[in-house]
């Protein structure tokens, strides 16, 4: 059974996947863009991650996004 925090985690790192789509980013180009390495990019985008606020506030900036609108897309 999930934990409301890795609920937490999966539903960011499915808003993190969807954005990088809508800017037509390969996970390995936005990865390369967010100075993160593309396998960590893919386990955040799972959900098996738990992000850094450093790295949460680098993938924000390279989606053009504020961090906060980076969870309330993802509804946390």
């Amino acid at each position: 059974m999930k934990t409301e925090h890795q609920k937490a985690q999966k539903k960011l790192g499915e808003t993190i996947r969807n954005k990088r789509k809508e800017h037509g980013y390969s996970q390995e180009s936005f990865a390369h863009q967010c100075g993160l390495h593309r396998t960590y990019m893919g386990a955040i985008e799972r959900g098996e991650r738990n992000i850094s606020l450093q790295n949460i506030l680098k993938i924000s900036y390279a989606l053009n996004l504020k961090a906060c609108d980076l969870f309330k897309t993802a509804d946390l």
